[in-house]
Parts: C-alpha cells; sequence; structure tokens
C-alpha cells in the first residue's frame, strides 16, 4: 500500500521501517542524521577566523601597510580580502564569523572630553558662585545660546511616520535654499529660575545684533513682568558663535541694551569645548517642539 501511494522502491521502505525499530525515539522532523550536511566554513576552513580577526583589529586602524584600511571595513570589503587570501566566502558568512568572534555593529559614542585646562574647575566654581549670588538676590539669569539652523520649506526631515501604504509625503529632491522663505534661525533665551524658555527664530542670519534682539524680546515679553524689581541681569553663553566672547558687535550692542534698560548686564561665557554644559542645551533645545509652538517670534535681522 505505501509502494502505490508514496511510488517508493520497496527496498527503500523497507529499510526506513528497520531504521524506526532500530530507533523509535528518534525526532521525527530530522531528515537528515545528527551531523550530516555540509560543515560550517568556519570549521572546514581552519584559517578562516584567524584571518578574519587580523583583518579587523583595531590595530590595523590607519596602518597603510595592511591589507585593509579601517575606512572600508563592510562585509563586502572583508569577504574580497579573505577571497583574495585564498578563503571561498562571502558576505553573509563573514557577517557569521563576525558575531562568533564577539563583534556587532555600533556607532561612535562622544564620552572624551580631551585634555582640560589647569583652572577648568576653579572656571566652572566661578559661574556658579556667580549665577547663585543673582539668584539668591532674585536677580535674572538667563542661559541663551543658537540651535541647529533649518531649512524651511518642503525638505526632507530624517525619521518616518505612519502613512497609507504607498503613499509617502513628497518632498524637494535637492536641499537648496529656499530664496523667500530663507533658513530658520532659532535663538534661545532660558530663564533658570522661572525655568522657562522664550526662542526667536529668524530668517536671514545668526549675528550679534539678532542675539540680543532676541534678549530684547524676551525681556519684553516676559522678563521685565517676572522680574520687576531687577537691578542687574547676568547671561551665561557659549564661547563661540554670534555671542562668542571675542565678538565686539556682541558686546556692543548688549552695552546698547544695558543703556536701554538701565540695568548692568554681566556676561559669563562658558570655558571652550563646554557648550553641553550651558544649561539652555537640557532644558530648552531638549524640548524645542514644545517650546516652540507658543512663544516663536520670527524676526528678521540684516548682516
Amino acid at each position: 500500500m505505501v509502494v502505490r501511494i508514496t511510488g517508493m522502491a520497496r527496498s527503500t521502505i523497507a529499510r526506513g521501517v528497520e531504521e524506526i525499530k532500530q530507533k523509535p525515539e528518534a525526532e521525527s522532523t530530522r531528515i537528515r542524521k545528527p551531523g550530516g550536511g555540509r560543515k560550517p566554513k568556519r570549521i572546514a576552513d581552519a584559517t578562516l577566523l584567524a584571518d578574519l580577526r587580523r583583518l579587523v583589529e583595531p590595530a590595523t586602524r590607519g596602518d597603510p601597510m595592511r591589507a585593509l584600511l579601517w575606512t572600508s571595513k563592510s562585509l563586502r570589503h572583508l569577504s574580497q580580502a579573505l577571497v583574495a587570501q585564498g578563503h571561498s566566502v562571502c558576505a553573509m558568512v563573514v557577517a557569521d564569523c563576525l558575531h562568533e568572534l564577539g563583534y556587532s555593529l555600533q556607532a561612535n559614542r562622544k564620552t572624551q572630553e580631551g585634555s582640560e585646562h589647569m583652572d577648568r574647575n576653579a572656571q566652572f566654581q566661578y559661574l556658579n558662585d556667580q549665577a547663585m549670588a543673582f539668584l539668591r538676590a532674585n536677580e535674572p539669569v538667563i542661559s541663551v545660546d543658537t540651535k541647529k539652523k533649518e531649512l524651511v520649506g518642503n525638505y526632507k526631515n530624517n525619521g518616518r511616520e505612519w502613512h497609507p501604504k504607498a503613499t509617502p509625503e513628497l518632498v524637494n529632491v535637492h536641499d537648496f535654499i529656499d530664496p523667500k522663505l530663507g533658513r530658520a534661525v532659532p535663538y534661545g533665551v532660558y530663564d533658570i529660575a522661572d525655568n522657562k524658555g522664550w526662542v526667536s527664530v529668524g530668517t536671514d542670519h545668526d549675528t550679534a545684533s539678532f542675539a540680543v534682539q532676541a534678549i530684547r524680546r524676551w525681556w519684553t515679553a516676559m522678563g521685565q513682568e517676572r522680574y520687576p524689581q531687577a537691578s542687574r541681569l547676568l547671561i551665561t553663553a557659549d564661547a563661540g558663535g554670534s555671542n562668542g566672547h571675542r565678538v565686539r558687535l556682541w558686546k556692543i550692542e548688549l552695552q546698547a541694551l544695558a543703556d536701554e534698560l538701565r540695568t548692568p548686564i554681566t556676561v559669563c561665557h562658558l570655558p571652550p569645548g563646554t557648550s553641553k554644559w550651558n544649561k539652555i542645551e537640557h532644558r530648552l533645545f531638549s524640548l524645542g517642539t514644545i517650546y516652540l509652538t507658543p512663544t516663536v517670534t520670527i524676526t528678521r535681522m540684516g548682516t
């Protein structure tokens, strides 16, 4: 009956019956016996893993005398380099071998601060003492900075959104600046004591005049109401950009603002390379989409 149904030879079926009798507990899902089939490349090729490790080990980075440079360590280039050494592998086999060696795809991580100035701690201590003195006297202390400039218009943004299938949002092919809309320059002012922020968005250039104008707008709209008895103002800022410590126009515009408000203005610049320590980076710009909606002011400033 089995011969008629399957079309197999009687001898083949008889051998199968004998195997079942000999190993009744055998796994019914296996086709081959344990150990059957082709052996993995890393087993069949004894030197494959060793040669691959030499190609990707950190000591080979940037060495022009090595067979492969760190800038070309893709699976395709690794497989080509191994083939040139006499191995028969493809990119997928290289990926399996890398996982077995303990490698994985990883992005860079920003952790190294570099060398520090001998008085770096004293500099931060001075900034903190200044800010605490102003806060104890209920005087305004603000942190200012410029956020990343963005193109205004129908441009591609990284990331994905849910849309009906096969109906993506259509955007411009090239990221050329629109001469009519310009480029958005968000300049933020963060009130440390009140934990509130203000963002002025310019469409021209990130200049010192624009930076001081953003501070002036913050004071007119929020600052003077929050600090009606203020007798001085402290500004903490980065050492570069439109509010850099060497920008003469920044000092001239601040002096004009101080004369206008009849209020002394003190500026504390963070040391170079420490812009991430600025309060506005963590308290305002990290929540930019929340703060931008209610308090956006479009300002066009000349160069």
